[in-house]
């Protein structure tokens, strides 16, 4: 490579961080939601390993199906959300692909909405049979911190809001329709 080539490149990455490293599933779904008046979401290791469990239980039976590892409301109980939802789909490579598909349905769209929410969890995996990417995205939220004494030490502790009174003609996964 050519010095100055060398040097165009080293000057691209310094100053242009895209350059050097691609926009990561939460800063791609936090554009959208901030765009939408929601609050940015950061990856949660949790909520990356459930939706992990999905994607992986998904390619290995090439069936997009929530309840095909299990219930979607048993999986993230031990996340301490007081909201969730969870967006499947197959097909697409490419995590922005796959986004766009989200966004162009009503319903994904709305759980990319999720109001509240501030924690996300996003992962595929490709079956071994058909070569189908499989993706899992688990998005949570209304955590709320709790102050517990125990002896001389207090400990923080993810504790679930208690529930509004809400209208709803419809609930499904805490979310009024």
């Amino acid at each position: 490579m050519k010095p100055s080539l060398f040097l165009y490149f080293s000057l691209a990455i310094c100053c242009c961080p895209t350059f050097a490293q691609a926009e990561s599933p939460a800063d791609m779904i936090s554009s959208y939601r901030v765009q939408h008046g929601e609050r940015r979401v950061v990856m949660d290791s949790t909520l990356t390993r459930i939706a992990h469990e999905q994607a992986e239980a998904m390619a290995a039976k090439d069936k997009l199906d929530h309840d095909v590892l299990s219930g979607f409301t048993s999986r993230v109980n031990s996340t301490g959300a007081g909201r969730a939802a969870e967006n499947i789909a197959y097909g697409y490579d490419s995590f922005p692909k796959t986004l766009s598909q989200w966004i162009d349905s009503a319903g994904h769209r709305r759980n990319l909405l999720l109001h509240g929410a501030s924690r996300v969890g996003v992962a595929s995996a490709k079956s071994a049979t058909t070569g189908r990417t499989y993706w899992a995205m688990e998005i949570a939220g209304d955590y709320e911190r709790l102050k517990l004494t125990t002896g001389t030490k207090q400990a923080a502790v993810a504790k679930p809001k208690a529930p509004t009174r809400e209208t709803c003609r419809l609930k499904i996964l805490s979310i009024c329709l």
